[in-house]
C-alpha cells in the first residue's frame, strides 16, 4: 500500500517492510506500515477493541481517538516515528509503533538509539501470537534505523504483554516504578532470541499445514452436474475413502430444486451451507478462481486446495495471475496448497481424507509423501501401492506458489504417524531455511529427497527461486551435510523409503548376505563393497533350502554381534522335472518374519527373483494362509516342519519396528472393493461409516508380523541400505554436534576487519563489487590469523634480484598473468632458486619461453617448505548461502571436480569430514609412503576462513591457491578477496512467507 503525498516526503515508503506471515493458529495475516490514507481503519479498528485492552494501552479510560491522536498514529516520518498493522481481509487486527527518544525520555533523532514500543491487538485476535510475530517485525525495523533498544511501560495487570516481552529471548532488564513495569529490551539477537523465532515458526507453520489435513468439513467447489470432471472425482474420492467430516458440493449452476448429489448436500455457494468450511477444493475455471477465492474468504474457509490449472505454467500472464490469487488469499488469511495441484491425502482413521485424483486412498502407514509434480506422485502412489507401503499422508503441490516442502519438514517434524519424510522437489524457494529445516528433522526422522530439474535454465514454471551458481554435485553435498538421503530417482527414492520405515537402523555397515543361489549372493557382496559397505562372505544354502533353513541362517545372522544388516537373496527352487517353482512365496516370508521378529533389531532386506508371492507377503505379512502343495517341494515340507510358524501367526518382538502388529487394514482395491465406490451421506454432508469389504479369504483383523523390504535386483536392496548406514552415521554423529574451537576467539580481530571491509567498499559501494589487491588481501586475512606469505614484483631481472634479497633465499618465481597462474605444468613457476644467478637464469628463461614481462607479470615469493597443494574457497551463493569448499590444487579439483563443500558456519567436525571427504584425502595421510600433513593445522585454517565470511557477508568470495600443507605447519602462497555489498539474507530476520 503506497502512501498519500502527504506522506513524508523525505522518506519514502518502506515496502520492503511489507510482510505475509502464519500466526500461532496457522493462520496468516499481512504486516505494513500505517499511512496517511488509514485513518479511518485505524478508527474501526479501536472502535472494536475492549476498554479493558484500550486501558492497559493508555493506562486510562480512552474510550475513542480523537482527531489529533489519529493525526498522529497515521502520519510517520519511518525512521524516528514507525507504526505497523495487522491486517485481515484489509481491516486491522493490531498495531505498533515506536517513537525514538532521548535519555529523558523525550522525543529525539539520530543518533539516540532508544525507542518507547507500544502494542495494541484486538480482543478476538488476542492468544493467535499477532503480538509476538509484531514485536520480531518492528525490533528489525528498529535495527535498521539504528534503534538498539526499546523501552516499555506496561501496567502490572497486563501479564500478556509482560509475557510477549519476557519470552521474546532479547537481553532485557525489569523494574517497577510508579505503578508500572518498565521494560527495556536490547534488540541485538541472540542465540535465545533466534531459537524462539524459529520455534515460534515451526508451531504456526505446522498448525497450518495441519489445518489443511485435518479438516472438520470440506466443501468442493466447481462438482459437476454429471459425471466426470475434475470437481466431481474428487467429490467421489473424498467419499471414497470415508472421510469422517461433512463434505459439501458447491456449483452455482445446480438447479434450484437439487437438493444432493452422490449423496451430499449440494449448493449453490458456500453461503448456502450455513455452516462453517475449513477446506475448499477449488475445481474451476481460472478465471473463475478469484470469485471463488473471496467467497471462501468471506466465509471464514481456513484453506484451499486449488486443483485449477492456467496459472504460470501458461507463461507471464499465467504468472501474474498466479501472484494475484496467493495475494487474495492471504489478505483472509488463507494458505493455499496449488495452483495446478493433483491434491492431498490423510490417512488418519479421524480423518481419512483424499482430497485428491487418486482414485485409491493408498492404504495408511508410516510414510509422509510431498511432490511437486502430479505426473510423479501418480507414479509414487502406484510404486508404493505395488510394494505394499502405506502413507501417513500424501501432499502433490503443483507450481507451490504458497505451501512447499518446508512447510511440511515442519509439520512432519512433530507428526507421530509419519516415521519418513520422501519429497520430490523441482526447485527450493528458500534453499537455506530448507537445510537447516531438514537438519532438524533428520535428527529425528530420515528425509529422502529426490531433486528434479537439476541443471541451470530447467526450474519448473511458477516457481519463484533464486538462481544458484553452485554446481549440483555441491548441493548434493550440502544436503548430505544437512542428513539429507539425496538419491536420483524415484525408484531409488521408494526403495530407500521401505527399508527405512519397516526397519531399525543399522549400527554400522557390517553386512551377512545368505541365500539358496551363490551366484546372487556373489553380486550382492560386489554391489555392497562399491557401495562402501562391509560385507561378510555370503552363505549359500544351495538351491535346495527349505524356509527353515532360510529362518535358521537368519537367525544366526542376526544373532552375530559382527553383523549390523543382513540381506536374504533367493531364487525359485526347480523341482525335479527341471521346471522352476516359484508360488511358495508366502511361506518363505512368514519363515523370515518369524526369524527377524525374534532377532535383535538389525535391518532385513530381500533380494529375489520371480519367486510368486514373496515380495507380497513380506510387504502385508497378513495371516493368510497359502493352499496345500505336494509334500515333495521343500516349500511345502516346511509347512509340516517342526517349529515352523504359521503364516500370520503373532510373535513377540523386542526389536520396535519388526514384529509389531501393524495398525491398519488393507487398501480397499486390495481387498477387492471398487476404488471408486463413493459413500453414502447423512443430510448434513457427513459420510455414514462404510460397509467392511468383503476379506476373499484373509482375516483383515488379524494382527501383521512388521514388512521386511523385497528388491528385484541386489543393487537397489544394498542401494537402500547403504543409504540407511551413512544416515545412520550421521545421526549418530548430529546427536553430539561440533563447535567452533574458542581458541579462534583469542587471534581474530573482528572489529578491524570490519573497519578494514567498510573503508575498502566506501561510502557508496560498487553493487558489482571489488577485487581487492594482493596487500590489501593479505591485511584482511591477517585480522582473523591467515598469514599469506608475502609477494613482490618482479617486472624486470633488476627487481626480481632486489626482492629475493629482501625475502631471502631461496625462492620462486611465478607469473600471475591470468591464462598462466597456477598452471606450473605451462613453465610459469621456477621454483628452489637459491642464488642471483640461478634468479637470473630463470627470469631470462621464463621471458624467452612465454613472453615479455608486462605480459606475464612475474613476480617473486619465498619458497615454503614441502608439501601437498591444496586450495581453499568459500563463496556466497544466492541460493545456497556461504559455501565453503576444499580439494587438491589443480587436476583433482579443477578437471575430476574432486572438491567436498560444507555450509557456513563450519565446525570442527565440519572442517575435519571436509578434508577427509574428498576422494584424493589419502595423499592428505600419507599414501605410498610418504609423510602425513599437518591436517590440524588445515582444519584450522578452514574454521578461520569460515568464520570469517559469517562474520562478515560483505566478503563474498575468497580463494586461498595454493595452501601449501607441510608435516609441520602449511603455507598460504597465493589468495585473492572479493568484496561487495551484503547479500539478501531471506533466512534471518522476522518470520515472513515468500513475498508475491
Amino acid at each position: 500500500m503506497q502512501p498519500s503525498p502527504e506522506q513524508s516526503p523525505h522518506h519514502a515508503y518502506p515496502d520492503h517492510w511489507e510482510a505475509d506471515v502464519v500466526l500461532r493458529d496457522g493462520g496468516t495475516a499481512r504486516i505494513r506500515p500505517i499511512t496517511t490514507d488509514d485513518a479511518e481503519r485505524l478508527v474501526s479498528f479501536y472502535e472494536q477493541v475492549s476498554d479493558e485492552s484500550k486501558y492497559y494501552r493508555f493506562f486510562a479510560p480512552y474510550p475513542r481517538l480523537s482527531a489529533k491522536d489519529v493525526h498522529r498514529f497515521t502520519h510517520h516520518d519511518y525512521v524516528d516515528r514507525v507504526g505497523l498493522a495487522v491486517t485481515v481481509g484489509g481491516e486491522f487486527i493490531a498495531t505498533v509503533r515506536y517513537d525514538r527518544i532521548d535519555a529523558t525520555g523525550r522525543p529525539a533523532s539520530a543518533p539516540a538509539d532508544e525507542a518507547e514500543v507500544a502494542f495494541l491487538v484486538q480482543d478476538a485476535h488476542q492468544g493467535r501470537g499477532v503480538a509476538s510475530t509484531l514485536l520480531e517485525h518492528i525490533a528489525a525495523v528498529a535495527r535498521e534505523r539504528g534503534i538498539r533498544r526499546f523501552a516499555a511501560e506496561v501496567l502490572p495487570a497486563n501479564t500478556k504483554m509482560i509475557k510477549v516481552f519476557r519470552d521474546a529471548g532479547y537481553t532485557q532488564q525489569r523494574s517497577f516504578e510508579d505503578g508500572s513495569v518498565h521494560l527495556t529490551l536490547d534488540l541485538e539477537p541472540t542465540a535465545e532470541s533466534l531459537a524462539v523465532q524459529r520455534a515460534r515458526e515451526q508451531r504456526a507453520e505446522a498448525k497450518s499445514v495441519q489445518r489443511l489435513l485435518a479438516p472438520g468439513s470440506v466443501a468442493v467447489i466447481g462438482v459437476g452436474r454429471t459425471p466426470g470432471g475434475v470437481g466431481r472425482t474428487v467429490l467421489r474420492n473424498l467419499l471414497g475413502a470415508g472421510f469422517t467430516g461433512r463434505v459439501h458440493a458447491v456449483n452455482s449452476a445446480f438447479p434450484a430444486d437439487q437438493d444432493t448429489i452422490d449423496g451430499v448436500p449440494a449448493h449453490r455457494s458456500l453461503g448456502e451451507i450455513g455452516r462453517p468450511v475449513d477446506l475448499a477444493v477449488v475445481a474451476v475455471p481460472a478465471d473463475r478462481v478469484p470469485e471463488a477465492v473471496a467467497d471462501c474468504g468471506e466465509r471464514g474457509v481456513q484453506g484451499l486446495v486449488v486443483l485449477s490449472a492456467g496459472y504460470a505454467e501458461w507463461g507471464a500472464e499465467g504468472r501474474e495471475r498466479q501472484r494475484e490469487l496467493v495475494r487474495q488469499a492471504r489478505s483472509y488469511g488463507m494458505r493455499i496448497i496449488g495452483p495446478n495441484a493433483f491434491g492431498i491425502i490423510n490417512n488418519s482413521e479421524a480423518v481419512r481424507l483424499n482430497a485428491s485424483l487418486a482414485p485409491d486412498r493408498p492404504a495408511s502407514g508410516r510414510i509422509g509423501l510431498f511432490t511437486q509434480s502430479g505426473a510423479i506422485g501418480i507414479a509414487l502412489l502406484s510404486g508404493l501401492y505395488r510394494r505394499g507401503a502405506g502413507l501417513s499422508t500424501f501432499i502433490s503441490a503443483g507450481n507451490r506458489a504458497d505451501i512447499s516442502g518446508n512447510d511440511f519438514l515442519q509439520y512432519w517434524y512433530e507428526d507421530p504417524d509419519t516415521d519418513v519424510a520422501l519429497l520430490y522437489l523441482e526447485s527450493l524457494g528458500n534453499p537455506r531455511k530448507f537445510t537447516r529445516l531438514a537438519r532438524r528433522t533428520a535428527a529425528v526422522k530420515p528425509v529422502v529427497v529426490v531433486k528434479g530439474a537439476r541443471h541451470s535454465g530447467s526450474t519448473p514454471p511458477g516457481h519463484a527461486v533464486p538462481v544458484s551458481r553452485i554446481p549440483d554435485s555441491t548441493v548434493s553435498a550440502l544436503m548430505r551435510q544437512a542428513g539429507v538421503i539425496r538419491v536420483d530417482t524415484v525408484t531409488e527414492m521408494v526403495d530407500a523409503g521401505l527399508l527405512l520405515a519397516d526397519q531399525p537402523l543399522p549400527a554400522g555397515g557390517r553386512v551377512a548376505i545368505l541365500g539358496n543361489s551363490e551366484s546372487l549372493g556373489l553380486l550382492t557382496y560386489d554391489v555392497c563393497l562399491a557401495e562402501g559397505l562391509r560385507p561378510r562372505p555370503p552363505i549359500d544354502l544351495t538351491t535346495s533350502a527349505t524356509p527353515q533353513d532360510f529362518r535358521d541362517a537368519l537367525s544366526a545372522a542376526l544373532a552375530d554381534g559382527a553383523c549390523d544388516a543382513v540381506i536374504v537373496t533367493a531364487i525359485p527352487w526347480v523341482g525335479e522335472n527341471g521346471e522352476a517353482e516359484s508360488g511358495d512365496g508366502e511361506v518363505l516370508a512368514t519363515a523370515l518374519h518369524a526369524a527377524a521378529a525374534a532377532g535383535p533389531a538389525k535391518p532385513v532386506a530381500v533380494v529375489h527373483v520371480e519367486i510368486g508371492g514373496l515380495a507380497e507377503a513380506l510387504a502385508a505379512a497378513t495371516s493368510t494362509v497359502a493352499q496345500p502343495r505336494p509334500a515333495t517341494q521343500p516349500f511345502a515340507a516346511a509347512r509340516e516342519a517342526p517349529g515352523a510358524v504359521a503364516p500370520g501367526a503373532p510373535t513377540a518382538s523386542p526389536s520396535g519396528r519388526a514384529g509389531t502388529p501393524a495398525a491398519t487394514a488393507p487398501s480397499a482395491a486390495a481387498a477387492g472393493a471398487a476404488p471408486n465406490a463413493a459413500q453414502p451421506a447423512a443430510a448434513d454432508g457427513t459420510p455414514q461409516a462404510p460397509q467392511a469389504p468383503e476379506s476373499h479369504g484373509v482375516d483383515q483383523d488379524a494382527p501383521r508380523i512388521g514388512r521386511i523390504p523385497a528388491y528385484p535386483a541386489a543393487e537397489r536392496a544394498v542401494r537402500a541400505l547403504a543409504e540407511a548406514v551413512r544416515y545412520a552415521q550421521w545421526r549418530r554423529q548430529a546427536a553430539t554436534p561440533g563447535k567452533v574451537p574458542d581458541f579462534l576467539d583469542e587471534t581474530i580481530d573482528t572489529q578491524g576487519a570490519a573497519a578494514r571491509i567498510d573503508a575498502l567498499l566506501g561510502e557508496d559501494p560498487d553493487p558489482r563489487g571489488r577485487p581487492l589487491g594482493h596487500d590489501e588481501a593479505r591485511e584482511l586475512l591477517a585480522c582473523y590469523g591467515i598469514a599469506v606469505r608475502p609477494t613482490l614484483p618482479a617486472p624486470g631481472p633488476e627487481e626480481a634480484v632486489a626482492a629475493a634479497a629482501r625475502l631471502g633465499y631461496p625462492v620462486a618465481l611465478k607469473t600471475t598473468a591470468p591464462h598462466l597462474r597456477h598452471r606450473a605444468d605451462l613453465g610459469g613457476v621456477r621454483l628452489d632458486l637459491d642464488s642471483e644467478a640461478a634468479l637470473r637464469r630463470a627470469y631470462g628463461d621464463l621471458t624467452d619461453l612465454l613472453g615479455k614481462p608486462a605480459e606475464l607479470r612475474p613476480v617473486v615469493q619465498a619458497m615454503a617448505p614441502r608439501g601437498v597443494d591444496t586450495v581453499v574457497r568459500a563463496a556466497i551463493d544466492p541460493a545456497a548461502g556461504a559455501v565453503l569448499s576444499f580439494g587438491l590444487a589443480g587436476a583433482p579439483s579443477e578437471l575430476l571436480g574432486d572438491t567436498a563443500h560444507r555450509l557456513v558456519p563450519a565446525t570442527d567436525r565440519d572442517a575435519a569430514e571436509l578434508i577427509r571427504s574428498i576422494r584424493a584425502a589419502p595423499v592428505l595421510f600419507g599414501w605410498r609412503g610418504a609423510a602425513p600433513v599437518d591436517t590440524a593445522a588445515l582444519e584450522e585454517l578452514l574454521l578461520r576462513v569460515s568464520r570469517l565470511v559469517d562474520d562478515h557477508p560483505e566478503v563474498v568470495s575468497i580463494a586461498l591457491e595454493p595452501v601449501v600443507v607441510a608435516p609441520q605447519g602449511l603455507s598460504v602462497l597465493g589468495a585473492s578477496v572479493r568484496l561487495s555489498p551484503p547479500p539478501a539474507r531471506n533466512d534471518l530476520g522476522p518470520r515472513r512467507l515468500s513475498n508475491y
